[in-house]
């Protein structure tokens, strides 16, 4: 029981710091902001914001999971919170997304990370794909990061769509006006003490930031994975570690990527806190040796050259459609 507890309390005062840097980094830069007035040098504090704003959103995330205070319900309230008003993306939506992900990774038909969209995640979406988008897709190895530019945009976009869909929607009121003061508080002041032009680069660069670092710290962590055919069963172990990639690197690694760096641990175990992380990987690459089950943890350089490599060769698959082979490894599971 006292360990217990010592875990709990390692785990909130982790949380509890983390918070108050975040703060002190978005404090640091609103006042960077009204001191630096009229300067292309407040590209700096877009760039900046674009990544305070994305740790606000791994702290969402976590908070999602209930892994940052006692409750169900606190949690929810600090997701919603910090997801709507510090990020700008819908929590009500990501929880219904995210969830679906978390129970079938990777896996055609179940897991809405890899259904069709402007990126093909499978030969079969790549080869339906037509006019603008086959062009995309044939090159998206080398234009994913790119596109990613554009992923901030994305994501307040599908936010605000889910938030006006015909459909009971939880927490719809709250959420549409947390979005109204975000963004009425961050575009008032850019576009008020911003020339127009600045202003409108200002925007551009904190969203740009904002969607690279959200697009490539959630891509390394499944793309490239088996893909899981819509017939398949496979049991919850294997299912989670062999469609996850974990990022070496330690303490550094987590601190870039929120902790998504053990994303099996995360998988396997998803209401566990930040800090512990590091601990169950040392059991759980243990267990795979013992079932020789396969682990797959690789430093970042070498997770992002696997992404481009992967959604290279489906790209493909819009030229020329071929059955994919770790598709087919599952086909006989």
């Amino acid at each position: 029981m006292i360990r217990e507890t010592g875990l709990l309390r390692r785990a909130r005062w982790f949380y509890v710091l983390l918070g108050a840097g975040l703060l002190l980094a978005f404090g640091g830069a609103v006042t960077g902001f009204i001191l630096l007035g009229d300067s292309w040098f407040q590209l700096l504090i877009a760039a900046a914001l674009g990544i305070i704003f994305t740790q606000a959103a791994f702290l969402s995330h976590e908070a999602a999971h209930r892994q940052v205070l006692d409750s169900g319900p606190a949690n929810d309230r600090l997701g919603r919170l910090v997801g709507v008003l510090g990020v700008g993306m819908s929590y009500q939506w990501w929880m219904t997304k995210h969830t679906r992900h978390h129970a079938n990774p990777n896996q055609v038909g179940r897991d809405p990370d890899i259904e069709v969209d402007v990126v093909a995640f499978t030969p079969e979406s790549a080869a339906t794909q037509k006019g603008l988008l086959a062009m995309i897709t044939r090159r998206q190895g080398w234009l994913f990061y790119p596109l990613l530019l554009l992923e901030g945009l994305n994501l307040h976009w599908l936010s605000i769509r889910s938030l006006l869909e015909r459909r009971k929607v939880d927490g719809r009121a709250f959420e549409i006006t947390l979005f109204v003061i975000r963004f009425a508080v961050l575009f008032g002041a850019v576009f008020w003490l911003l020339p127009l032009g600045m202003a409108f680069a200002f925007v551009g660069v904190q969203l740009a930031v904002f969607g690279v670092y959200m697009g490539t710290a959630f891509a390394v962590n499944h793309t490239g994975m088996p893909i899981v055919p819509k017939e398949a069963r496979l049991d919850f172990f294997t299912k989670q570690v062999r469609t996850s990639r974990n990022i070496s690197g330690g303490f550094w690694a987590s601190a870039l990527l929120g902790g998504l760096n053990y994303q099996v641990e995360h998988h396997l175990f998803p209401s566990m806190a930040r800090p512990h992380l590091a601990k169950a990987r040392e059991i759980v690459r243990e267990h795979c040796r013992t079932l020789e089950v396969p682990y797959t943890e690789m430093p970042l350089h070498r997770a992002h050259a696997a992404v481009v490599r992967y959604l290279h060769e489906v790209g493909l698959a819009a030229r020329d459609p071929f059955t994919c082979p770790l598709m087919a490894s599952y086909r006989s599971a």
